[in-house]
């Protein structure tokens, strides 16, 4: 168990008892064990600690769990065990499709539980971002999906934020319209690029501390935008 001994779990769920059944099933392996009873706190907690694997309740007061998974995966590669009372296909398939690597009900075996644990640290995920991106004077919290500009945050609309981020994970590279379009508004908006003038319009008012010539979120003229870190 030498390798159980160096890794981390953070255990996402709102009820005190199962917290405390994992810890002691989990630490009677040498696992190190992090708690959070909400899927903010879980966010917070895998940014700050970024631990080697996460067992995930769905039934969580504040997120659900399949959104939980869906904002961790916009910057995090960590191995996701989701482990609810839930035992409909729908809803295995839904926490898989957001991005879990495997899916346990309960009630659950201690023996079942640690065969998946190792199962999933046995998957070497790619290097995840990190929790907070700069860019120049701009920083993008991608855990609580926060952006401040000089240490002052700016409020993005849902929709603001989302092709910011888009633009941060594929940040130095541009992005044509096309494919922010159809990620963002879906394959049947693929034409309307006058949705993306208005929308960056604003973040460049927001973000640049001149918009009208914007040192980091650029127009390749006729393809799409890029956005430059120096």
């Amino acid at each position: 168990m030498a390798a159980a001994a160096k890794s981390s779990l953070l255990v996402i769920d709102d009820e005190v008892q199962i917290r405390r059944l994992l810890r002691v099933t989990l630490e009677a392996e040498h696992y190190k064990v992090r708690e959070a009873e909400t899927g903010q706190l879980g966010l917070q907690e895998l940014a700050h600690a970024a631990p080697d694997g996460i067992i995930l309740d769905l039934g969580l007061p504040d997120l659900d769990g399949t959104e939980v998974i869906r904002r961790l995966r916009e910057w995090s590669k960590v191995p996701v065990l989701v482990l609810s009372v839930r035992e409909g296909e729908d809803d295995k398939i839904a926490a898989l499709d957001a991005g879990a690597d495997d899916y346990l009900t309960k009630p659950f075996s201690g023996r079942e539980l640690l065969a998946r644990v190792r199962a999933i640290l046995r998957r070497t995920p790619a290097a995840s971002e990190p929790a907070v991106v700069k860019i120049g004077d701009i920083e993008v919290d991608q855990a609580a999906r926060l952006v401040r500009r000089a240490g002052t945050e700016v409020h993005l609309t849902a929709r603001e934020y989302a092709l910011f981020h888009l633009l941060v994970q594929h940040r130095g590279k541009v992005v044509t319209h096309r494919q922010i379009l159809r990620e963002l508004w879906g394959p049947n908006a693929e034409e309307n690029t006058h949705y993306l003038r208005v929308h960056m319009t604003h973040l460049r008012q927001k973000l640049e501390a001149d918009p009208h010539t914007p040192r980091h979120l650029k127009t390749d003229a006729g393809i799409g935008y890029r956005l430059v870190e120096g």
